[in-house]
């Protein structure tokens, strides 16, 4: 079931200083720690999420998920489209929804305020977490040759489409907005047409995307060249829940999530599909995201200021 979708929280065209700090008064607002309500077993788990996939032809993701959540838990599903991560993370501090499944950072940035719980972590894997990708004809032939040209990433929130990538640029000497300019497109979708059209350089994006093809990543073989790897990420997503959650519900939902995200739902799931296999870590410690503090502060976004 479907809900309205949540108004936006923040422009995605803001400055990742202006992000900072807005993200610290929006993810604040509020005393955290409400008492937790009586368990209701007929009561709907509710879920924010980013719209996932634009393809007429194929399920939504996020569908398929509500779909094998409802059979996992017994409960009825609704889910609240909202356009960014950050909304995600408002909608659950502010008691609009129980749960959302974030990427590393702004699952990082998001328990790091305190303000919601880290119900489970998806542990990372041995492989790159983002790539930068250019047409063909480019004649970019690594993450170097970015210097005084256009790269587009997809949201100033997203582990993939920002920070990782971001960092990769900055370990080959290159730095935001002085050695190259950065367009922030509000989606990895929205990427890959300014590449498309010639509106910038090159695209920084998720690695299993390109891996995925069509309709995911849009270009076929022989159209594309990926110049550049980022480095893994020892989480690499967190199912984030509201700290008022009541016991009963959060070990449905930890349950739920288990079922869900076993590894032959992975092609069913979609994009969604990256998290399933992995190994699961039910209350992580706020400790495990600690690595991402580095590459975050890179990105102007110090986790320590967001409490």
């Amino acid at each position: 079931m479907r809900k309205p979708a949540l108004p936006k929280a923040l422009p995605t065209t803001l400055s990742a200083i202006a992000l900072t700090g807005i993200a610290a008064l929006a993810l604040t607002g509020c005393s955290a720690g409400a008492e937790a309500a009586p368990a209701d077993a007929d009561a709907p788990i509710t879920i924010a999420t980013l719209p996932l996939g634009d393809d007429p032809t194929a399920e939504n993701p996020i569908d398929v998920f509500a779909e094998l959540f409802e059979e996992a838990t017994g409960r009825e599903v609704e889910v609240t489209d909202v356009p960014d991560y950050l909304s995600v993370v408002e909608a659950i501090r502010a008691d609009h929804v129980d749960i959302g499944i974030m990427s590393g950072f702004p699952s990082a940035l998001a328990v790091n305020t305190g303000e919601v719980d880290a119900l489970v972590a998806f542990e990372g894997i041995d492989e790159p977490v983002s790539t930068c990708v250019v047409l063909n004809d480019s004649p970019i032939t690594e993450v170097a040759d970015f210097k005084g040209k256009t790269v587009a990433f997809a949201d100033q929130a997203s582990s993939s489409g920002f920070f990782m990538p971001n960092y990769m640029l900055h370990e080959a000497g290159l730095e935001r907005d002085v050695d190259y300019e950065a367009i922030f497109a509000g989606g990895h979708e929205g990427s890959f047409a300014a590449l498309q059209q010639g509106q910038v350089d090159g695209a920084c994006t998720a690695f299993m995307l390109t891996e995925m093809g069509e309709p995911m990543f849009p270009f076929k073989d022989g159209e594309w060249r990926a110049v550049g790897e980022s480095p893994s990420m020892a989480v690499q997503g967190t199912v984030l829940g509201r700290k008022s959650l009541d016991p009963e519900t959060r070990k449905v939902i930890e349950e739920g999530i288990a079922a869900v995200f076993a590894a032959e739902n992975a092609e069913a799931l979609g994009a969604m599909g990256s998290f399933a296999g992995l190994t699961q870590t039910v209350a992580p410690a706020p400790a495990s995201f600690a690595p991402f503090a580095e590459i975050a502060e890179v990105a102007g976004v110090k986790l320590e200021d967001l409490k």
